[in-house]
């Protein structure tokens, strides 16, 4: 694909979830999807009643992360945070997969944990973060074969929050794995167009980042440049 091909703007994942977000940082985050186009946004869950009434009148999907950022919670906690959000208007939720059960190989731990938030939030887009730095090879396989199982509808590589981020490679990995059977998110350390490119020439449906407007100044450049 040329550079021209890619609607990037749709296929973004605007989002703000540092520690030290604002309510303001939130709100122009809801601004700059409205203004620049991103169909999804990511927020803290306290922040979920401004921003879905931010978007209000638009076909912006406001998200929220379940578990974040570690993952550890128990699967009740998950359920609770993630029908609350949908219940307050969230019409994505990443998950954070049990890195520790995942590691300790209590598979079926595992993909229950998913499958419960699944079946508690029917009708809402549904990825689980596999935070692949601290998995090996095969427990990245394993994990896309447990999402896959648990009904989710994209696996995602990274939070952004821990030793490292999303890999071209890893996004390979994960898109031969689920097979079209789920989705690839790509986040994490996702800050400039050439590794955006990457990540989509890689075989990721989504980036997740709060680069975006960086990365749209250097996609557009790169654009206009192009022969």
């Amino acid at each position: 694909m040329t550079i021209q091909d890619w609607n990037l703007p749709t296929l973004i994942d605007h989002t703000v979830l540092r520690p030290d977000a604002t309510k303001a940082d939130v709100l122009r985050l809801c601004w700059e999807a409205r203004e620049f186009g991103f169909v999804v946004i990511f927020v803290p869950p306290c922040y979920i009643d401004e921003a879905v009434k931010a978007v209000a009148g638009t076909t912006i999907r406001v998200g929220i992360p379940i578990g974040f950022p570690l993952g550890g919670h128990t699967t009740s906690t998950k359920v609770a945070e993630a029908v609350e959000g949908v219940a307050r208007g969230a019409k994505v939720l990443d998950m954070v997969i049990n890195v520790s059960r995942l590691k300790s190989g209590d598979y079926d731990l595992v993909r229950s944990d998913m499958a419960e938030v699944v079946k508690a939030t029917v009708g809402v887009e549904h990825k689980v973060i596999l935070e692949t730095c601290y998995l090996t090879r095969e427990e990245k396989i394993t994990a896309c074969r447990l999402a896959v199982e648990a009904g989710m509808d994209y696996v995602k590589t990274s939070t952004g929050f821990a030793a490292a981020g999303a890999t071209a490679e890893d996004v390979r990995l994960m898109k031969e794995t689920v097979a079209g059977r789920a989705k690839v998110k790509a986040s994490g350390g996702i800050r400039d167009w050439k590794t955006t490119l990457a990540m989509l020439e890689a075989g990721a449906d989504r980036i997740g980042t709060s680069a975006s407007l960086v990365i749209m100044a250097e996609w557009r450049q790169q654009g206009t440049a192009a022969p």
